[in-house]
């Protein structure tokens, strides 16, 4: 097992730059998850760090050692790849053991290691089997087990689980958190999916156009979003963005005005007319009853929505309304029991003690200051 540390790393492809200044240092047994949109270069990256691609900047060390000149079959690591990329013609055993027997480990080794592995995925009685006699969940187990086999300084996992249906991604998802924590190995992990992120990782990356966007703990990513491509990428349904213009002592937002608190007013230097995006979660928005309000923390403000779409998803209703006359969605969490009709307009709470603030040009997080 060992670190993994990248230092401004950049990769090029011919005149296309699809990773720049990379930077950050996974401490040994921490599993770490790269996250973000298709092409924000999270593969490309963890392609680098396995040495299947070169880095044109920068420097790679796995544990105390450069590896930027080490040839990608001596760095000591195993990838998982999202096509599991199983050997057809071979048993599970064969598979699992080859990594194994390719290094010329004893025989005898093999067959213990083999077996070690077998039990921790439930794989003892598909030992025989071919890979096309298996289900999606089963080879992926079996790619699984031929990396774990191979003892390596370091796990990649290249989405997966991409190629599951839900509930076997859901299962999946929680073995491979339960093998982390009894292998201890130092474990990078890419995928879009934001809910394995936040499930999965000690600390997840958040990349856009190939530069990292945040590092944080899964809670902090989501609670504290560095900018508005974080906060609308993290979290399902995404965080809500309103197109704002301040007028005195408020935002306007489509002619609707939200009120500005005092320590919003101090800490951002509002002028009149100055442009924001301002951000708030569904769960931080309710259908105005006044009876609830009581015993309630915070302070709240009214906003009218048009409904659009009514989404019943069992313990909840998912509300997707616009701003009526501009268009701009609004995403509202309800209870079950709540059931409006396309057309209907709600009056809706705002928490505004949960509101951010945004710079419309950089996207960057202007409030809560990012120094708090």
């Amino acid at each position: 097992m060992a670190s993994v540390s990248l230092e401004s790393i950049k990769r090029k492809f011919n005149n296309v730059t699809a990773i720049e200044d990379i930077t950050f240092n996974i401490p040994d047994g921490e599993f770490w998850v790269l996250v973000g949109p298709s092409g924000c270069g999270k593969s490309t990256i963890l392609r680098t760090i396995a040495g299947l691609e070169t880095a044109t900047s920068g420097k790679l060390y796995i544990g105390d050692k450069l590896m930027n000149n080490v040839p990608a079959r001596q760095r000591d690591v195993a990838m998982v790849f999202q096509n599991y990329a199983l050997y057809p013609h071979m048993t599970v055993a064969e598979n699992i053991a080859f990594g194994l027997r390719m290094r010329k480990v004893d025989p005898k080794v093999v067959q213990e290691r083999v077996m070690t592995v077998a039990r921790s995925l439930a794989l003892e009685h598909l030992l025989e089997r071919k890979p096309k006699q298996l289900s999606g969940g089963q080879q992926q187990r079996v790619a699984l087990g031929r990396a774990i086999a191979r003892q390596p300084q370091v796990f990649l996992l290249d989405e997966p689980l991409s190629n599951l249906d839900a509930q076997l991604r859901d299962d999946t998802r929680a073995e491979l958190k339960e093998l982390h924590l009894n292998l201890g190995i130092t474990t990078v992990y890419v995928t879009h999916d934001q809910v394995e992120a936040m499930t999965l990782a000690d600390q997840i990356v958040v990349l856009n156009r190939g530069r990292i966007q945040q590092i944080g703990e899964p809670q902090e990513i989501y609670a504290k979003p560095a900018n508005r491509m974080v906060a609308t990428f993290v979290g399902s349904p995404p965080m809500n963005i309103l197109p704002a213009k301040y007028v005195a002592g408020g935002f306007d937002v489509d002619g609707q005005v939200l009120p500005v608190s005092g320590d919003m007013q101090g800490k951002l230097h509002l002028r009149e007319g100055q442009g924001f995006d301002l951000g708030v979660r569904p769960e931080s928005i309710s259908i105005n009853e006044p009876r609830r309000r009581e015993g309630r923390e915070g302070e709240f403000a009214e906003l009218v929505v048009e409904v659009k779409v009514v989404e019943p998803l069992g313990r909840e209703t998912l509300i997707r309304a616009v701003l009526p006359g501009s268009g701009v969605v609004v995403n509202v969490q309800a209870g079950a029991d709540v059931r409006p009709r396309p057309g209907d307009r709600l009056v809706l709470d705002v928490d505004l003690s949960k509101l951010f603030v945004f710079d419309t040009a950089t996207g960057d997080r202007l409030y809560p200051p990012v120094a708090d």
